[in-house]
């Protein structure tokens, strides 16, 4: 899967539990401040993350973008392969 894939994945998920355009979910977004976000929101769109992809997230306080998310999923997939 390529990065442009999980991005759209991850702007598809994360629009939908933010309720915000999808546009708005680019990778130098940051989850909390320019998205929102709140600790809930976070560990519902890992959940979703998770159960798209058929991996294991862990709560990783190093991921603060969007890109940061993009990047973690992408290496979940690449080690599941």
């Amino acid at each position: 899967m390529t990065k442009e894939e999980v991005l759209a994945k991850v702007q598809e998920i994360a629009a939908e539990q933010l309720d915000v355009d999808k546009e708005e979910i680019v990778l130098t977004a940051n989850i909390k401040d320019d998205l929102d976000a709140d600790s809930l929101d976070v560990f519902e769109i890992m959940n979703e993350l998770e159960d798209s992809f058929d991996i294991q997230l862990d709560a990783d306080e190093s991921i603060q973008t969007i890109g940061d998310v993009v990047d973690y999923v992408q290496k979940q997939l690449d080690a599941k392969d």
